[in-house]
């Protein structure tokens, strides 16, 4: 299954895209697909499965989510969004 992931604040100038689509069922799953193709955001944004502290994601613009086994539905949209993003 595949979902929709928008990139902004740090994350998005790392990845040097603003969304882009991922594999996964569940959040882990999204940000390990992330860390294959964006080595570098995975690098300064990710730990093995999960996200660094700063870095929180949101699951269609419903609710804030930092547990990798957060499970995912199609059509959804993730938002990696780092501290220096505001809001």
């Amino acid at each position: 299954m595949r979902v929709r992931v928008e990139l902004f604040g740090m994350a998005r100038r790392t990845a040097g895209v603003d969304a882009t689509t991922a594999a996964g069922c569940r959040l882990g799953e999204v940000l390990a697909d992330l860390s294959r193709r964006f080595p570098t955001l995975a690098e300064r944004c990710f730990s093995p499965g999960r996200l660094r502290p700063g870095y929180v994601a949101n699951v269609n613009g419903d609710r804030f989510v930092n547990d990798p086994t957060t499970p995912l539905c199609p059509g959804d949209c993730v938002l990696i969004l780092s501290a220096d993003a505001g809001g």
